[in-house]
């Protein structure tokens, strides 16, 4: 890609992602990226087994196809281990649950190197590493192109999320089943559906840096870009 998918995805670009589970294997990697000319992976944990040996893995079979991994993280509260996750070669970043300022600040800390964050170096697996001669230049390169994504899946996330959308936050996404779930269970709140929300949340970050993504079919991501979510992803084979 002539420009990263952080830039891309600030641009307001239409971007696609695809799931993969974390066993994918090259031929896995191989079938679905035929299917269209997708912008990222999406591997998970949080509902799917996983473990370091099997990420870098993944990582560097995604590497090969010159695609992105994002890389879903266990829990909101892991999101101190974000840095570690990231020494094992994800490109981007993608924390469930977040609900308030302080996890968001967390995850930022967390993801950028100096001066933008607290990040540790070091990690041979690191994604781009070998191609920096420094880790100046290191820190400086993935400051440009990491992603970091957060999750809403709540009504209370979403009528938050102007407050969430802060700088080096490159991406609110939705968690549609939890949020829908929270939506039933709390049925005087003023957003009713999950459109509702979308529309809420795009409103809300106008104007930011930060992107808007949704899990959705293939044949709903016109539906959601019109919108104004910028970001799909979907599930493989669909």
């Amino acid at each position: 890609m002539a420009r990263g998918l952080k830039q891309r995805i600030r641009n307001g670009d239409d971007i696609l992602g695809v799931s993969l589970p974390s066993w994918s294997t090259r031929e896995d990697f191989e079938r679905a990226l035929n299917v269209r000319d997708y912008d990222f992976v999406q591997a998970d944990s949080q509902h799917s087994p996983h473990s370091d040996d099997r990420l870098v893995a993944y990582c560097q079979i995604a590497q090969e196809f010159s695609v992105p991994v994002r890389y879903r993280i266990r829990h909101t509260r892991e999101a101190y281990l974000i840095g570690r996750y990231l020494d094992l070669g994800p490109t981007g970043i993608e924390v469930p649950q977040v609900e308030d300022v302080a996890t968001v600040d967390e995850a930022i800390d967390s993801f950028y190197y100096p001066p933008m964050g607290m990040r540790s170096f070091g990690g041979a697996n690191r994604v781009g590493v070998g191609e920096r001669s420094s880790w100046e230049e290191y820190g400086a390169w993935w400051n440009d192109h990491g992603v970091l994504w957060c999750q809403v899946e709540s009504v209370a996330a979403v009528t938050s999320s102007s407050e969430l959308a802060r700088p080096g936050l490159d991406c609110i996404a939705f968690g549609p089943t939890d949020l829908t779930a929270n939506l039933y269970h709390n049925p005087h709140a003023t957003l009713k559906t999950l459109d509702d929300c979308v529309r809420y949340v795009v409103d809300a970050v106008e104007g930011t840096d930060t992107g808007v993504c949704l899990r959705t079919s293939f044949d709903q991501k016109q539906k959601y870009n019109d919108l104004g979510v910028n970001a799909v992803l979907v599930p493989a084979g669909v």
